[in-house]
């Protein structure tokens, strides 16, 4: 387990104070992020305790601060290393045959939506486990994801499918279906059936529930999808396929951001803050509408800002 560079579980606001006097006398440095009680830092490795109660810790020192510092002093339990082992008892259910579905991109007002499907057993979610692999949302650096991405088309080869969805594709579809919840069930049906063609005895899959009714996706799929469990869950990236997936997804958005970003020749930003609007009209200035189309969801307030509305709105 000493290269384990990222670990996650959750804490209470208690056990978060407890930790961050523990970190501040042997010399780690805080601040802030959004949603976060606070961040620190020491050499090449960073904890976060969010307000959720969510605790990320990455870097090279991973592991020595889990089994020596986190564990003993705050969880007071010996998890860490024992992953599978721990899921087989707590959650047999994670282990056994199953797929994932979940999509990157969604917030992002540039680039493409990916939808990911990932299946896992009892020989591949160990694996995943044992190396790390979490919700793509608690990792912040994007060469993590990469490569966990790596290790996941690796682990799981022939047996995960991705629709990437690009920014003029996303348009005529969002248009055509006129909602996203809608938009999004037929990728998620779409992925999973394609995952279905390469594993036709996949018992059940998973997906997070992002719309008011569990049945959007499953009206959205066909004959063969509609022969297994699917199971909408809020939450849903806890499952290790659900985390695969969430993993593969990122990396697809982040590679295919950087290559349109090369088309306009500028690193188009993520998310849709200040710093997305000043690029939107750096775009739109030039190209209007038409050359946002090809780079960004049009149907995000920051088209209506970027073509010319008020700006203090976004």
């Amino acid at each position: 387990m000493a290269s384990t560079t990222n670990y996650v579980c959750t804490i209470t606001a208690a056990q978060a104070e407890q930790l961050r006097g523990l970190m501040q006398v042997r010399g780690w440095t805080f601040d802030q992020i959004p949603y976060s009680l606070w961040r620190g830092r020491f050499g090449k490795t960073t904890v976060v305790a969010y307000e959720s109660g969510k605790l990320t810790v990455q870097g090279r020192e991973t592991s020595d601060f889990v089994q020596f510092l986190l564990e003993p002093e705050v969880l007071q339990e010996a998890r860490f290393g024992y992953e599978a082992e721990l899921v087989a008892v707590e959650n047999p259910a994670m282990l056994t045959p199953h797929a994932g579905i979940d999509e990157s991109g969604k917030g992002d007002y540039f680039g493409p939506l990916v939808v990911a499907c990932v299946y896992t057993d009892a020989v591949t979610a160990p694996k995943l486990l044992s190396a790390g692999v979490t919700d793509s949302k608690a990792i912040s650096s994007d060469r993590k994801v990469a490569s966990l991405a790596a290790l996941i088309r690796k682990e799981c080869s022939g047996r995960f499918s991705l629709l990437a969805i690009g920014p003029e594709s996303y348009n005529r579809l969002y248009e055509s279906f006129g909602n996203l919840n809608r938009l999004l069930a037929w990728g998620h049906a779409r992925v999973l059936e394609n995952l279905l063609e390469l594993v036709p005895d996949c018992p059940r899959a998973i997906s997070d529930q992002f719309a008011a009714s569990t049945n959007t996706v499953k009206r959205a799929l066909l004959e063969r999808g509609r022969q297994i469990v699917l199971e909408q869950q809020t939450k849903a990236e806890a499952d290790i396929a659900v985390a695969a997936a969430s993993i593969l997804a990122r990396a697809e958005f982040v590679r295919r951001l950087e290559g349109l970003g090369k088309t306009v020749d500028m690193t188009l930003p993520k998310g849709a803050g200040p710093a997305v609007l000043a690029c939107a009209r750096h775009i739109a200035a030039s190209g209007g509408q038409e050359a946002l189309g090809k780079v960004a969801k049009l149907h995000f307030k920051t088209t209506v800002d970027a073509i010319g509305g008020d700006s203090s709105q976004q």
